[in-house]
């Protein structure tokens, strides 16, 4: 891939917990060398922020948030959203909250406007501890602080195997 774009978006609240996980990765990921043409950018919550990032012309982008399937806390997922997916019938409205953020509706959204064109992938953190919105909860549960580095390598490979032309779907199956 000749001077590809790659754009790391890491979402969550820092003050729900393990919501917080895509926030800890770039922090994580901000002390670090990345190659040129690789944009780390924390939206947090900034949904909207999302959006207008995802109207630009990248030619990968990779989402980091916590990601509820089912499995043991501190899981860390490679997921690729299928199209369908975001676009679904029956899915909630394409709308962008202003101080929220569902990845899933920010991508709809993005494509309603002609954007989210990239190869999405996401990389995801089964959450023990979500917090409440009325509570609130700082700080990642044990399970989910101990897969933050697991993750940072798992986005550091996807990067190199996407410079080298070798992000293929078998790539996507070995996690």
């Amino acid at each position: 891939m000749t001077n590809p774009r790659i754009l790391i978006a890491c979402v969550g609240n820092i003050f729900l917990g393990d919501d917080g996980f895509g926030t800890e990765v770039a922090l994580r990921l901000a002390g670090r060398l990345l190659p040129p043409g690789v944009v780390l950018k924390d939206f947090g919550i900034c949904g909207l922020d999302l959006t207008y990032a995802l109207l630009e012309q990248w030619d990968l982008v990779i989402l980091v948030d916590a990601c509820a399937r089912g499995g043991e806390p501190g899981t860390v997922y490679l997921i690729e959203p299928d199209q369908v997916e975001t676009a679904a019938q029956g899915a909630p409205a394409a709308c962008v909250e202003t101080h929220g953020m569902n990845p899933m509706s920010v991508l709809r959204a993005a494509k309603l406007m002609g954007g989210a064109r990239s190869r999405i992938l996401l990389v995801g953190c089964e959450p023990a501890d979500l917090g409440s919105d009325e509570e609130g909860k700082l700080g990642l549960s044990a399970p989910v602080e101990a897969a933050v580095d697991e993750a940072v390598s798992m986005i550091e490979t996807l990067i190199s195997k996407a410079l080298t032309g070798e992000l293929t779907e078998a790539v996507l199956q070995l996690h």
